[in-house]
C-alpha cells in the first residue's frame, strides 16, 4: 500500500508547485535521526563537514536508507512518476540565534537539470516555523525563470549566495511551517528563501533532491545519482551506489571524487 499524494495535493502542487506539510516519521523517529546527524556531525568535523553538505548518501548508510524512505518515495512518484534518481541529498541549518539566511532563488538556474522534472523533498528533523527561519514560497513562481545574480554573501547558506535580480513581492510568500518528521516538496523552479533563526533552538532540515529518470545534466559534464525506486532506461546518469557502513574508506573516496565534479556544476559560468 502507497502512501502518495492525493488527487487536490497533486493538483495544488502543479498549480502552486509545492505542497506541505506531509507526515512522513513520527516525533520520535525524527528525534532519532536528529542523534544520528548529530554523531555525523562530529565525526564528520575533522573533514570539514563536507558529506552532510552534499551527497550524504554516498557515504552516510543512514542517509541513504532515509532517502530510499517509502513514506518520501511515495509522495514524490505522485509527481515525478515511477522511475526516480535522487541526485543529491543534504542539510540545511541554522544555530540559535543565528545570522544565516537564504535568500530568494530559483534551484534551477544553477543546477543544469533539464526537463523541469525535479522536486526537493525538505523533512524537518527540529521545528521548522516562522521563529526558526522557515522557508517561504511564492505560489505560482515556478512557471517561469528569473535573472540572478551571485553574491557570496557571507551568512547566506547558498553555495553562490545567489539572489533574484528582480524585486520579489514578499507580502504573497507562504511560510512553510514543518513540525519534526513533516516535510515539504517544492519544484525546482519555486522562488524560495528563509530568514535568520531568532528561536533558541537549532533548525535543521534533510533534503532530497530527486529527478526523474528522463531528465538530463545540460551542462556538459557527466553527472551521477542514486536509483531509489523503479528503472533506468535512459542511462543519463551514472548510478552511484549506496554505502554498507558509514564513513567506509571507499566510499568517502568515492564521494571526494564525486564532490569535485558537482562543484564543476555548481560554480559554473552561468548566463
Amino acid at each position: 500500500m502507497t502512501h502518495g499524494l492525493t488527487t487536490e495535493q497533486v493538483a495544488g502542487c502543479t498549480d502552486e508547485g509545492f505542497v506541505f506539510p506531509i507526515n512522513v516519521l513520527s516525533a520520535e523517529e525524527a528525534e532519532g535521526y536528529h542523534q544520528l546527524y548529530n554523531e555525523a556531525l562530529r565525526h564528520d568535523a575533522g573533514r570539514g563537514g563536507d558529506v552532510l553538505k552534499l551527497k550524504g548518501h554516498l557515504v552516510l548508510k543512514w542517509m541513504a536508507d532515509l532517502a530510499r524512505h517509502p513514506r518520501i518515495l511515495d509522495p514524490v512518484e505522485s509527481v515525478l512518476g515511477p522511475n526516480i534518481l535522487c541526485w543529491t541529498s543534504t542539510f540545511f541549518v541554522k544555530q540559535p540565534n543565528d545570522q544565516t539566511y537564504v535568500s530568494w532563488h530559483q534551484d534551477a538556474t544553477y543546477w543544469g537539470l533539464g526537463n523541469g522534472q525535479v522536486y526537493s523533498a525538505w523533512l524537518a528533523f527540529t521545528p521548522s516555523n516562522r521563529e526558526s527561519g522557515c522557508m517561504r514560497m511564492i505560489p505560482g513562481s515556478h512557471r517561469e525563470l528569473v535573472p540572478h545574480a551571485d553574491t557570496f554573501e557571507e551568512n547566506n547558506l547558498l553555495s553562490r549566495g545567489q539572489e533574484i535580480s528582480v524585486d520579489v513581492d514578499e507580502n504573497l510568500a507562504i511560510d512553510i511551517e514543518l513540525q519534526p518528521g513533516q516535510m515539504s516538496l517544492h519544484h525546482v523552479q519555486i522562488v524560495h528563501g528563509s530568514p535568520p533563526n531568532t528561536s533558541s533552538v537549532p533548525r535543521i532540515g534533510f533534503v532530497a533532491r530527486y529527478i526523474s529518470t528522463q531528465t538530463e545534466q545540460t551542462v556538459g559534464i557527466r553527472d551521477s545519482a542514486m536509483l531509489v525506486r523503479g528503472e533506468d532506461n535512459f542511462g543519463h546518469f551514472d548510478l552511484e551506489s549506496a554505502p554498507d557502513q558509514d564513513f567506509d574508506p571507499e566510499a568517502l573516496a568515492h564521494f571526494d571524487k564525486l564532490r569535485e565534479q558537482r562543484k564543476q556544476i555548481l560554480y559554473r559560468e552561468v548566463s
